[in-house]
């Protein structure tokens, strides 16, 4: 299997997943803009995205993934067919109690994590209607997360890549197509959540079925596979719930700010998952199925040698890519949301959270790409103390920022950007001071050529956005090939001075496991 590839493969469907979402996100704003309604919303997606996130991508994969690998190959396909069916039994049966509990308890669950909004009686009421729906988004993507993780082990990157565009596809479908159908309007979002979900379930299952992964109906909790994968979650939640409390915390912040607030750093946010689905999610993907096996294997050697690449791509397209969102945030925002409701001050108050958050892109990706290293050793442990820390350093920085410096929603951005470049930070120290992960020889001078190729790069772009100001008045029918040319302009130069430099694709063609 080659890696380049299969990253290739797995970015190509994400980059559609993200400009669909793009599109998604356009349209959003320009039906509801940046108000309370579309405040609701975010909200009331971000509990049941957190679930998600706690139960099904982030600690059931840790978990999941090597133990998967390690049954494939060494117990045989028997013995890891009754994994899977045990395995999506519990995990269906977990799930379907923890929807019903959140319908149950959705306004004490908005009391805890917008408590700003009990002041709004409307507000508060309209978050708690949108949250009943969407929770049980929940149990089909826990689902669709075993599902992924089937296919991955199998190195079948293409689909589980591609399935968060039907969620983009729902949401735009529903939104220009059913919005005048709902009281109010913006319930059809929660609707589309909710279709979402069932639609990237559904095309899945065929996947499983043709390599006789399909799961049964089949409950034990004897399954000594069950039971390590169990052991395993207990430290995987707790450091993926970290994580998730920080952005809870950053909710509960935000609803105290002026109204705006969070739908500006949402949509910040949705930049930053650009890069970061990208690059970052893309490389944890394939990384850790490979990484899992040659641990399992006691190929130590290709073990760091596998991270050292990683590390390696992810500054190469990671340090760029920050760069250029910090030269042309307003630029990218104007165009991408700034018609409709969503008006010139929305643009630059959602400008200030973008430039925050760009201080610590390459620390949030590096993060996906570390953390697989201890994943795939089943070590757990080590990466939730270090989110704990973050976690702390996070919430001062929060008190710092905002009460303090009175950053406000920028504040609340930078806090986690500054966080994440101290996680990644640390997980490179703990690899390094286990031995796991010996940096290969040239890293200095990788590092001055991408410094020069990213000088390059910034004088093109600086020169060639122009004000700010002219973005703000300035017609869509030019900002659109104003903004395409600065973007092919700017990675031209790039990569281009990289070339000059003796950068060759071939250099970074990387052979995984199967």
């Amino acid at each position: 299997m080659n890696l380049l590839r299969a990253l290739a493969t797995v970015s190509g469907m994400t980059l559609l997943s993200r400009i669909l979402g793009f599109v998604r996100d356009s349209v959003v704003a320009h039906i509801f803009g940046a108000g309370m309604a579309n405040d609701a919303f975010v909200v009331a997606f971000r509990l049941p995205n957190l679930l998600r996130r706690l139960f099904a991508e982030g600690a059931f994969s840790q978990a999941f993934v090597p133990i998967l690998a390690e049954y494939k190959n060494k117990q045989g396909p028997e013995e890891t067919r009754r994994l899977v069916d045990h395995v999506a039994t519990l995990l269906f049966l977990a799930l379907l109690g923890v929807t019903l509990l959140g319908m149950l308890l959705t306004p004490q669950l908005i009391y805890l994590t917008a408590p700003g909004f009990a002041a709004h009686a409307e507000k508060f009421a309209l978050t708690v209607e949108l949250t009943r729906i969407t929770f049980p988004y929940i149990l089909f993507m826990s689902l669709v997360a075993l599902a992924a993780g089937v296919l991955n082990t199998w190195s079948r990157f293409a689909l589980p890549a591609f399935t968060p565009v039907l969620l983009n596809v729902s949401f735009i479908g529903m939104a220009l197509l059913a919005a005048p159908y709902f009281d109010p309007p913006v319930m059809v979002l929660a609707s589309a959540v909710l279709l979402g979900g069932v639609l990237q379930l559904a095309i899945q299952l065929p996947a499983l079925a043709r390599i006789g992964m399909l799961p049964r109906f089949s409950f034990s909790l004897k399954d000594p596979g069950v039971n390590r994968i169990l052991k395993l979650m207990a430290p995987a939640i707790l450091g993926v719930s970290v994580s998730q409390i920080s952005l809870l915390i950053n909710t509960v912040f935000a609803s105290f700010l002026p109204s705006g607030s969070v739908s500006w750093l949402y949509y910040a946010d949705r930049l930053m998952e650009f890069p970061s689905g990208l690059l970052g999610a893309a490389l944890g993907t394939i990384l850790l199925p490979s990484l899992a096996k040659c641990h399992a294997d006691e190929r130590h050697d290709e073990f760091s040698v596998l991270l050292d690449w990683g590390l390696r791509l992810t500054l190469l397209l990671t340090l760029p890519a920050a760069l250029a969102m910090a030269l042309l945030g307003v630029p990218l925002i104007a165009t991408l949301f700034q018609h409709g409701a969503f008006a010139a001050n929305d643009v630059l108050q959602t400008r200030s959270a973008l430039l925050a958050y760009c201080v610590g892109l390459a620390g949030l990706i590096l993060v996906k790409v570390l953390a697989p290293g201890f994943y795939a050793r089943q070590n757990i442990r080590t990466p939730v103390k270090i989110a704990i820390l973050t976690l702390t350093v996070t919430q001062l920085l929060n008190l710092l920022f905002i009460f303090g410096m009175h950053l406000n929603h920028a504040g609340l951005a930078l806090s986690i950007g500054l966080a994440s470049c101290l996680n990644a930070a640390l997980l490179y120290r703990g690899l390094r001071a286990g031995d796991v992960y010996r940096p290969q020889p040239g890293w200095a001078m990788f590092c001055g050529k991408l410094l020069l190729a990213m000088l390059a790069m910034g004088v093109v772009l600086w020169f060639g956005a122009g004000a700010e100001d002219a973005w703000l008045h300035m017609p869509m029918q030019k900002k659109i090939p104003w903004l395409a040319a600065l973007c092919v302009g700017g990675a031209a130069t790039y990569f281009a001075t990289l070339a000059l430099l003796g950068f060759r694709l071939k250099d970074f063609r990387k052979r995984g496991t199967n």
